[in-house]
């Protein structure tokens, strides 16, 4: 199954930026707009895990979880991954969230599956792109967005199933989850 592991913003701070992004999705219907109720922080993606790791994985997660403590986020501004990703960024504690990223990514080497080695960018993707589309005038107008603050409590193992949602969208399935609870 194709898993993530992220941290998914309460319903206020989804709605929130559903309504910072109407305007938007106005402007580039040609974009793929991510549903909000998708919206997510992933702090390490897994892709294709065997039914027989899930649960030594989660094992894993929950004692990484266990060693955090909570953090606080908001989501701001915009950005762009080449001419295909557009997102909004996340700011707030990100040097906790950094370290909550980095265990969790340890967890899933430990489970000796592959795990990208680049820098992690904090950020939540809100549309996609073809490639052939402008994405500066979306990234210009999230700029100076600024979202409320929202504690981020709980760490979640989600498995995404391409293709299965409306639309032929992708899917995306909590089937775990721990509070974090270090101090």
């Amino acid at each position: 199954m194709r898993l993530f592991v992220a941290l998914t913003p309460p319903g206020e701070v989804v709605e929130e930026l559903r309504i910072v992004t109407a305007g938007l999705r106005e402007r580039a219907p040609e974009l793929r707009w991510t549903r909000p109720e998708h919206w997510h922080v992933t702090l390490v993606f897994l892709g294709e895990v065997g039914d027989d790791v899930v649960d030594g994985l989660a094992r894993r997660l929950h004692r990484a979880a266990a060693r955090h403590p909570p953090l606080s986020l908001s989501l701001g501004g915009g950005g762009r991954f080449g001419h295909r990703v557009l997102w909004t960024g996340v700011r707030g504690d990100r040097d906790g969230l950094r370290r909550l990223a980095d265990s969790t990514a340890a967890a899933a080497r430990r489970c000796r599956l592959p795990v990208e080695q680049r820098p992690y960018r904090p950020h939540l993707t809100v549309a996609r792109a073809d490639g052939t589309t402008d994405l500066c005038p979306s990234v210009e107008r999230l700029a100076l967005w600024q979202g409320v603050p929202w504690p981020a409590g709980r760490l979640h193992l989600v498995h995404s199933r391409l293709g299965a949602g409306p639309d032929g969208s992708a899917l995306h399935e909590p089937i775990a989850g721990w509070p974090l609870a270090g101090r």
